[in-house]
């Protein structure tokens, strides 16, 4: 008989976004990928591979990323750790702080993954609601004083940001460790990378999936001092970042402009689809990530996501409390934007 821990039989496990066939004739929306290619450099070296990096084990330590990531992000190589995605970062979190007794906290709503870690290590939870408007509930985060602390910011699915001073306050008043989670920072105006320098208690998360068009690689990284660093080591993988990630994940961040270049169009088709969406009368807050929150008008938006579907439009839906009346619109190409408004005016005008 298969007898899993009682706290595993009890949890669903994390439902990701759709994914479609290769060559699936749709306009994918759901996944908040980057419309654009990565970086011609991680062509190049991709294509230039040699087969004995796969005949031999990688870097262990996997510093020929982890030094170019330090140089962008300002600080020393050792206070930089890689992973496999930042979703690995997550998970090592979970594993080093919590167990039964102890207790994370996040806001809600906001990305699903947290829970499901929870459930993992059969922790207790509390989920601290957001207001209306996506303030960080910063009272109620102290007031909990949980082992672990996530806030995602931008956060998903809202796509509103935590701001640096409401961060410095949680990680000036927290007993436990801080884990700020800018997967879409690249999208947004301001970041708390400089947080880390400050406080020991605080880790940032990076992850190449969204700016760098490379989600389909698994490369993220943790910002932390070396002390905090130190505990995660341990329990990570051997071999966490294999050498095709190692050497393309370095080529991509060593390529500044052109991450930039593509971060600036989708700025701008941001804005440019929020304001027709606006005009159609959805509900909007203000986004500062690759994608849109959008309550339609009349709120039914399990109808909208499912009419689109049929009409091979994916966005993302979530039958859960206070999202299930919206979508999560991830920022395409122009071409794949309008395909998203010309399949809305068809369901709503």
């Amino acid at each position: 008989m298969i007898n899993f821990r009682d706290n595993v039989k009890k949890m669903d496990g994390y439902q990701p976004g759709e994914q479609p066939p290769p060559g699936s004739k749709v306009v994918k929306l759901n996944t908040n990928e980057n419309p654009y290619p990565p970086s011609p450099q991680v062509m190049k070296t991709l294509r230039e591979f040699d087969g004995e990096w796969l005949r031999r084990y990688p870097d262990p330590t996997a510093f020929m990323v982890r030094e170019v990531a330090a140089k962008i992000y300002g600080v020393p190589a050792d206070w930089v750790m890689a992973a496999n995605g930042s979703d690995e970062m997550l998970a090592l979190l979970a594993r080093a702080f919590l167990e039964p007794g102890r207790k994370i906290a996040y806001p809600m709503p906001t990305y699903s993954l947290y829970i499901t870690l929870a459930e993992m290590q059969a922790a207790a939870t509390a989920e601290v609601p957001y207001d209306e408007d996506y303030n960080l509930p910063v009272e109620g985060l102290l007031a909990a004083q949980a082992d672990l602390t996530f806030v995602c910011t931008p956060n998903n699915p809202s796509a509103t940001v935590a701001a640096t001073k409401d961060l410095e306050r949680l990680a000036a008043g927290l007993k436990g460790v801080l884990v700020v989670d800018e997967a879409y920072t690249d999208f947004a105006d301001e970041n708390a990378l400089s947080i880390v320098s400050r406080y020991e208690n605080v880790i940032v998360l990076r992850t190449l999936s969204k700016g760098y068009s490379l989600a389909g690689l698994r490369l993220g990284f943790g910002v932390a001092q070396p002390a905090l660093l130190e505990g995660l080591i341990k329990i990570k993988d051997s071999y966490n970042v294999d050498s095709v990630a190692l050497r393309l994940g370095a080529a991509a961040v060593n390529d500044q402009a052109w991450m930039r270049t593509n971060v600036e169009k989708i700025r701008a088709s941001r804005a440019k689809l929020a304001k027709a969406l606006e005009q159609m009368k959805f509900k909007l807050w203000p986004s500062q990530a690759n994608f849109i929150m959008a309550r339609p008008p009349g709120g039914d938006a399990r109808y909208l996501y499912l009419e689109l579907r049929e009409m091979g439009v994916l966005v993302r839906y979530w039958d859960r409390p206070r999202v299930d009346d919206k979508i999560r619109i991830t920022v395409g190409t122009e071409e794949e934007n309008q395909g998203l408004l010309d399949a809305l005016k068809k369901l709503i005008l």
